[in-house]
């Protein structure tokens, strides 16, 4: 956001702001320790206003539970943004100061009425006034998001549609005041800033520019490629093409966790070479030609982890992987050197100090500051810099510390990709649940008191309407394919509206029905909004006499 990969924020702030407004996220469920600190901001007087199709977990803490229609997300953002204008409740000073665009952006959210919002989204007109008067007058707020924001075919205009209304007023760059995309598993934000992108090296640094590369190019000793690489959605496209012909995942199990799962698993199946590093066998793992053990980053490996406030942090080896498993540095330096190239045998350490160097984002985390303070944020510039506890400063700075303004985005509204019809008439969205953890592969084998999701929840109306009773078998179909699943009737689920996890693949395969239709620049596919029908299943012998 604004030129950083990263929330603006610490989770402290989270303790003492005024409002917050939890956006497409049940976080008491799928991120319950931030939740905690979210909790101690409602006890110290914060006001919450949840965005959310279901009346979640998190949305019963609420004062306000504003339940839109699955991918009317921008409606909603466009008509309080364009609330805060006519109601004259931007801030003017900061926008003529720190932004670019406002006229445009204005002028594009016009058409967003409260009454048409409302018609689109299904949120009440006065509920939408609420919430834009509430925000704006706040003396500190923050929008946190997750996957109910980013998983649609027009998920990053979403995170735009979000963006903007912080800077129509003022809600970025202060203590308290800002917007939060929570990781949507450990160490996700740590992946991005060492270079886990197909356009991005370490730091963020840009793959095409040549000045960048140039850096890295002088440590490595080698030239680099300039032409980005493909993101995941694109290298799958490129299997099918036959372009693509192997792949080496590492930690990643999309046999289990992508949309349109059977198209994936052929695709998978298909390549000349396929390896997978990974602590399970996995679904993924089971279809590989090769299989390299690797070891548990938590508890067998020395390095680092960097959460949703990016906060770096050591994490330390407390027991040696067991039998012929192997740490990934190990693993990836003993490849490149039957490869041809010998890096040595460096330590964690010595990967660290390379990173820093390159990094400036990183150049003050001294291996030594991790340990002694427990964890540094960047941007950490250098060795008696404190750490940054938010971002984007520089835009109350009377010269923009240097920089250019932050430009308002005009985003329009899109629904879903795949519309309601006739054959398809419901809407499946899916999300995580407490006491599971993604694909099931970690959190499948233990038994828990609270586990569900299992089940594909329907509303008592649309039950009713169906014929469909508490624990019915039922076969769930989307235009991609069909599983069974019993049914749980959800009183807090609105009519029209069904929901399911995707933890237990073995049990239940929720992403045969998941839409693969992705966002053009990020590559994210829409698992939230699938179209699909339930029918009841014919016990056998029915209708017998």
């Amino acid at each position: 956001m604004f030129g950083a990969g990263g929330g603006t924020v610490s989770y402290d702030e989270i303790e003492e702001t005024d409002f917050i407004v939890l956006w497409g996220s049940n976080a008491r469920e799928a991120h319950p320790i931030f939740f905690h600190h979210l909790m101690k901001g409602l006890d110290n007087g914060a006001r919450m206003f949840v965005v959310d199709p279901r009346r979640t977990s998190s949305a019963k803490f609420a004062d306000v539970w504003l339940g839109l229609d699955v991918g009317t997300d921008i409606a909603l953002a466009n008509a309080i943004g364009r609330e805060i204008i006519h109601a004259d409740l931007h801030n003017r000073e900061f926008i003529a100061h720190s932004t670019e665009g406002f006229e445009a952006y204005a002028a594009a959210v016009e058409p967003y009425t409260l009454d048409m919002a409302a018609e689109v989204t299904g949120v009440p007109a006065i509920a939408i006034r609420e919430l834009a008067h509430a925000y704006a007058g706040a003396g500190t707020a923050q929008i946190l998001w997750t996957l109910g924001i980013t998983e649609h075919h027009n998920g990053v205009d979403n995170v735009f549609a979000l963006c903007n209304l912080s800077l129509l007023t003022g809600h970025i760059g202060r203590w308290g005041s800002g917007l939060v995309p929570l990781r949507g598993q450990n160490n996700v934000q740590g992946g991005g800033d060492m270079g886990a992108l197909p356009n991005k090296l370490p730091g963020f640094a840009d793959v095409a520019d040549s000045t960048d590369r140039a850096r890295f190019e002088a440590v490595y000793g080698m030239d680099l490629n300039p032409v980005p690489g493909r993101h995941l959605t694109l290298m799958f496209e490129s299997m099918e093409e036959g372009t693509m012909r192997g792949a080496y995942i590492i930690g990643e199990n999309p046999a289990d966790s992508e949309a349109d799962v059977e198209r994936i698993r052929g695709l998978l199946s298909g390549l000349d070479i396929l390896v997978v590093q990974d602590i399970f066998l996995t679904r993924t793992a089971e279809m590989a030609d090769v299989v390299l053990p690797a070891s548990v980053a938590w508890v067998e490996s020395e390095g680092t982890v960097t959460s949703s406030e990016r906060r770096v942090q050591r994490v330390r080896a407390a027991v040696a992987p067991p039998g012929e498993a192997r740490d990934d540095i190990e693993i990836l330096g003993e490849l490149a050197r039957r490869l041809g190239v010998d890096w040595g045998y460096p330590t964690t350490e010595d990967l660290w100090d390379e990173l820093r160097s390159l990094s400036t984002a990183h150049a003050g985390m001294s291996w030594e500051r991790l340990e002694s303070e427990g964890g540094l944020q960047w941007p950490c510039p250098t060795d008696d810099h404190p750490g940054s506890p938010f971002l984007h400063g520089w835009l109350w700075d009377d010269d923009l510390g240097g920089r250019g303004p932050a430009p308002f985005t005009v985003v329009e509204h899109a629904g879903p990709a795949e519309e309601l019809t006739d054959e398809y008439p419901l809407r499946l969205t899916t999300g995580r649940a407490l006491d599971s953890f993604n694909t099931g592969v970690q959190s499948g084998a233990i038994d828990s008191p609270i586990r569900y999701g299992d089940a594909i929840e329907v509303s008592p109306s649309d039950a009713l309407r169906l014929g469909l009773v508490d624990d019915e078998r039922v076969r769930v179909i989307s235009a991609r394919g069909s599983v069974d699943m019993n049914v749980r009737i959800q009183p807090d689920i609105p009519e029209g509206l069904t929901f399911t996890t995707f933890h237990f693949p073995d049990l239940v395969d929720t992403n045969v029905l998941t839409n693969d239709t992705w966002d053009r620049q990020s590559g994210t596919a829409e698992f939230k909004a699938a179209s699909i029908r339930i029918d009841k299943l014919v016990r056998a012998g029915a209708g017998d006499d």
